[in-house]
């Protein structure tokens, strides 16, 4: 069995352009989305800690060689531009790296954050993919969509602001690492 790349992504608007760009088809919807093609996999869990621990189905049925968490996150620092990309576990040679917390709701009080981004699944991507990986072989990566304000972003947004970082991410996918 070919050893598959695992991307992650909570809302199908964080997955959609990433889909169109490996031209992933479609192989389940419910209990949630998976897309495959060649060595690719992209599951999409849904939003939230428990959503994501679905990915733990997917290293129980594939070879899993890399995985790579792909979303959108809140952002303390004003002075970032909304749509930087940015690593959050691991130094990379074209993306930035930034801190991040998990949190399970909305922050009511930024100044509580201690890091520059905020999510709601690389916690418990990161925990259960750390069971079935090293974490040179983990990757999690960020785009900046909002400066903590509490609207929630449109689809069309995520899915524009994930496109314009296709390059990058792609780098980080298909790495031969």
């Amino acid at each position: 069995m070919q050893k598959k790349i695992l991307i992650h992504t909570a809302l199908f608007a964080e997955a959609k352009s990433i889909i169109e760009f490996f031209k992933l088809q479609c192989l389940q919807k419910k209990p949630y989305k998976i897309y495959a093609k060649n060595d690719i996999l992209l599951i999409v869990s849904g939003m939230g800690k428990k959503n994501t621990l679905n990915i733990k189905d997917i290293f129980e049925n594939y070879d899993i060689k890399r995985v790579i968490n792909i979303g959108i996150a809140g952002c303390k620092d004003t002075t970032i531009e909304i749509g930087s990309l940015f690593c959050t576990n691991h130094e990379l040679k074209d993306i930035e790296f930034a801190s991040l917390t998990t949190v399970d709701k909305a922050l009511k009080n930024p100044e509580s954050l201690d890091t520059m981004l905020v999510d709601m699944e690389a916690e418990a991507f990161l925990h259960v993919s750390k069971q079935y990986l090293h974490v040179k072989d983990i990757y999690v990566l960020k785009i900046v969509s909002d400066h903590l304000n509490i609207t929630i972003p449109t689809k069309e947004f995520v899915w524009k602001i994930i496109k314009k970082n296709l390059k990058n991410i792609s780098k980080t996918v298909t790495s031969q690492n």
